[in-house]
């Protein structure tokens, strides 16, 4: 229950409105299906656009299905539906948008609106009078993201939101976005949408903007949704002197790299700016598979950027992947041994699964087992031939945070502390050993 407004349609919204056209956004979060099938059967226009991500794929299937029943006209966009362009038409599907989609969204409503040719717009897939899928390239990203007026929060209710927050957390937050795409080439991620590009926004834009955000929603914090938060530190600082101009600093927690927070005044900054907890894909605690990876960051550079970053108060918390590659036990006592030697505040794990257009998925595509039919699952349910079971993954959890509860209760004084250290060294000498037990147990056997 920690909630946030979908950034990329309220985006849309906002940048068709200045350009004259009329938009309802309808935000599902806390939403019945029925009330969207309801809507689309008393809608005037009969246009509907969708955002498609990972997780969406059975849903969008059957708002599709709905959607046609009433007439009207389906576009897609997003990085799920540019990676399946022609199983999305052939499920009904009329318009697919690959990469940004404000200005190509806008030529096609325009070309549809007006009776106008589609066939050049850039980043549009379609099924022609000949029943052949046409895709055009995207077009160039447009340098300045200036030119996007904010999203359109006033579309969706941002009080639903803060009510959430309050009643699970005793808390609220407000999202927002300093720029957008990410250079580096990690060979599990997706970059359907934006490409390899970076970038960044007017900083004194967004410190308009949030200034704008505590005023009208009064949020305890701030989630900046960038990908890299402190890839350029020139902006950084740019961005903190504006808010100090303003007398702003709320709390806020986003996402960066080791390697972009090795440098003092960089956390220096980010604790001025209020700055209580940073996360970092770390990944694995194995130095030859993140360069397996192609992260370009080093186990140490985790481990200073974590200490530095707790030193300034700033929590750090840290993402880790499991069954990556050829991930052997010894990569995953090396992961268990380096995470309790950071220490982070707090670290989630995850199970590698190949995205499609991804490096991972391209290097690994004869050995993808398809566990359901396409419409049914999505990418999450391709599993790779050398991965191992669910309970090896489960047992590998248990070992981890079984060794760091460990080695955290070893370092505080007290027989007490003491007793438990004992206790959670033996189950994490237990679980290391049905992890070994369990090492040739493949995913379809368990």
């Amino acid at each position: 229950m920690r909630p946030h407004p979908p950034l990329g349609l309220m985006y849309l919204s906002s940048y068709l409105k200045q350009r004259g056209m009329t938009v309802e956004l309808f935000d599902s979060t806390f939403a019945l299906r029925q009330q969207l099938y309801d809507l689309l059967e008393q809608a005037s226009s009969k246009i509907l656009g969708l955002y498609t991500n990972l997780m969406t794929r059975p849903s969008i299937l059957d708002i599709i299905k709905q959607a046609k029943k009433n007439g009207f006209t389906v576009i897609l966009g997003g990085p799920e539906s540019a990676n399946y362009i022609k199983e999305y038409l052939d499920h009904g599907a009329d318009y697919i948008i690959s990469g940004e989609g404000e200005h190509t969204l806008f030529e096609l409503l325009y070309a549809l609106h007006n009776g106008k040719n589609i066939c050049n717009i850039s980043g549009i897939s379609f099924y022609d009078k000949s029943h052949k899928i046409i895709s055009n390239p995207t077009g160039a990203l447009p340098k300045s993201l200036d030119d996007y007026p904010w999203p359109d929060r006033e579309a969706v209710n941002i009080q639903q939101y803060l009510d959430a927050w309050q009643s699970h957390h005793g808390e609220s937050c407000v999202s927002m976005i300093t720029a957008r795409g990410c250079p580096f080439k990690c060979t599990w991620c997706s970059h359907s949408v934006f490409g390899f590009t970076h970038r960044r926004r007017d900083p004194i834009d967004c410190a308009d903007e949030l200034q704008h955000i505590v005023k009208r929603y009064n949020p305890s914090h701030v989630w900046y949704a960038d990908d890299v938060f402190t890839i350029h530190y020139k902006w950084l600082y740019s961005y903190a002197e504006a808010l100090r101009e303003r007398e702003l600093k709320v709390p806020f927690e986003t996402i960066s790299r080791a390697d972009r927070m090795t440098n003092e005044k960089v956390l220096d900054t980010l604790a001025e700016m209020g700055c209580y907890r940073i996360w970092i894909g770390a990944e694995s605690g194995s130095q030859r598979l993140l360069d397996h990876m192609q992260r370009r960051v080093t186990i140490e550079q985790i481990f200073e950027a974590t200490k530095q970053a707790q030193k300034r108060g700033i929590q750090v918390g840290m993402f880790l992947m499991w069954g990556y590659g050829d991930e052997q036990l010894e990569d995953i006592d090396e992961t268990v041994h380096q995470v309790a030697r950071i220490n982070p505040d707090i670290f989630l794990t995850t199970v590698a699964y190949p995205i499609k257009g991804t490096r991972f998925y391209q290097d690994n595509e004869q050995a993808i087992n398809v566990v359901n039919q396409w419409h049914e699952g999505s990418d999450r349910d391709l599993i790779l031939s050398q991965r191992r079971s669910p309970r090896y993954y489960r047992f590998a959890n248990r070992y981890l945070k079984s060794h760091v509860e460990a080695t955290r209760l070893g370092h505080q004084a007290g027989i007490e502390a003491k007793r438990k250290a004992k206790m959670k060294a033996k189950h994490a000498k237990w679980s290391r050993a049905l992890l070994a037990a369990a090492e040739d147990e493949k995913h379809l056997d368990d």
